[in-house]
């Protein structure tokens, strides 16, 4: 029967979810049951292209891409993949109507990662409404349940949060980008010597996107709040420990979280939550 496939399928990208990031599981768990599948299927969609361009070295990555295309085609039209990835994926494509102009920007910006090396802001722009904006309007689509007067209402909030999270990945990822991947997605920065004055343009901006989002969050169905709020203090932590260590440290070591204090967040956002002060 499909149906133990599918279950099958479910379990794959749950695991490669708490595989790749403990942080963003935890904020999936705090989602309803009814939507939390669905985000772990387009999580484990989209780490698995982003695995291929970033982390597959000693591989065809372009082959591999190609490939991962056809299949994925394959998977949205026949509504079946012997992928266990892209077979969740496509159910909750079909589920939701997500839409494929999202999907298809999401590819082409996981592309440009095979040879693209630097951005001016024109392509900057292009290229986070791509890797990031689309994912938490796909995000959006099951969390508003396909409503589209409600999409439409918290889309600009969603694409301002999903850009908040990716430049503060790409910050607090300046070194493996610049010196193992040799990429720069900031324009007019140069990364091998980084300022202060250039570190702050950029978490100006990234304040920016996150002063625009916060409403969005505020207004999310209660299934989705929780755990959307609890990324969102997440990546502010994140970025208040980016702005405080030099940027000559960002470029030699990797800033993080540490565990105790993720979970002491994780626990006053539930509480803010219960309290409905969020």
């Amino acid at each position: 029967m499909k149906a133990i496939f599918d279950t099958v399928s479910d379990r794959c990208n749950r695991e490669i979810t708490r595989a790749y990031s403990t942080s963003f599981s935890t904020a999936v768990k705090l989602l309803a049951p009814s939507i939390r599948q669905d985000i772990y299927n387009i999580y484990g969609f989209v780490r698995l292209a982003d695995e291929i361009v970033d982390s597959f070295h000693d591989y065809d990555k372009v082959a591999l891409f190609k490939q991962l295309r056809i299949d994925l085609d394959t998977a949205l039209t026949s509504r079946i993949s012997l992928n266990p990835v892209l077979n969740g994926f496509q159910q909750t494509v079909h589920k939701y109507s997500i839409s494929t102009e999202l999907i298809d920007a999401f590819m082409h910006s996981m592309e440009l990662d095979l040879t693209k090396k630097t951005y001016d802001q024109a392509e900057y722009t292009q290229y986070i409404y791509g890797s990031a904006d689309v994912v938490g309007l796909m995000w959006l689509t099951v969390f508003v349940k396909g409503d589209a007067k409600v999409f439409d209402e918290l889309k600009d909030a969603a694409m301002r949060l999903g850009s908040a999270f990716q430049k503060v990945n790409f910050l607090r990822d300046l070194k493996t980008d610049s010196q193992e991947l040799d990429r720069t997605y900031f324009p007019n920065t140069d990364l091998l010597s980084l300022d202060e004055t250039s570190k702050q343009n950029i978490i100006d901006e990234i304040e920016e996107d996150f002063r625009a989002a916060v409403d969005g969050i505020r207004k999310l169905p209660i299934e989705a709040r929780l755990g959307v709020y609890t990324a969102y203090v997440y990546y502010r932590r994140l970025l208040s420990k980016l702005k405080k260590t030099p940027s000559a440290e960002i470029m030699n070591r990797r800033i993080r979280v540490p565990d105790h204090e993720k979970y002491g967040l994780f626990a006053q956002c539930y509480l803010s939550h219960k309290l409905n002060i969020i």
